[in-house]
């Protein structure tokens, strides 16, 4: 299971003019496969830690806000979706995205390193 955040605005903020106006909401909780990305796709989506890029791939479903600037929320981390691999498909009505883990928060804080069940 995934939970999809979306981007809204902060009550009192410059939205748009630093990164303090942004608040991310908590949205629906999904079906999907995820995995590492390896070899190839890992090089593609510029990961430098292999274990940091993930793929999902998933049932499209329109009523899902989910776009190429939501974050994931999987397995306790917050990852964001790698825009160029964001690659809805209609025919056969499914979803696949590159996401990468978040670096710092909005506190600045570190994102979790992986541990070592992660690997």
């Amino acid at each position: 299971m995934i939970q999809v955040l979306n981007r809204k605005e902060a009550k009192t903020s410059k939205f748009g003019l630093d990164g303090s106006g942004i608040e991310w909401e908590e949205g629906p909780c999904l079906h999907a496969n995820v995995d590492y990305a390896k070899g190839k796709a890992a090089m593609n989506a510029g990961a430098l830690d292999a274990y940091a890029v993930k793929i999902v791939r998933m049932r499209y479903n329109a009523t899902a806000v989910i776009n190429e600037r939501s974050r994931i929320k999987f397995d306790g981390r917050v990852y964001q979706i790698i825009p160029e691999m964001f690659h809805p498909n209609h025919y056969d009505n499914t979803l696949q995205f590159h996401m990468q883990l978040v670096v710092n928060d909005k506190n600045g804080k570190p994102a979790p390193t992986p541990s070592s069940s992660d690997i």
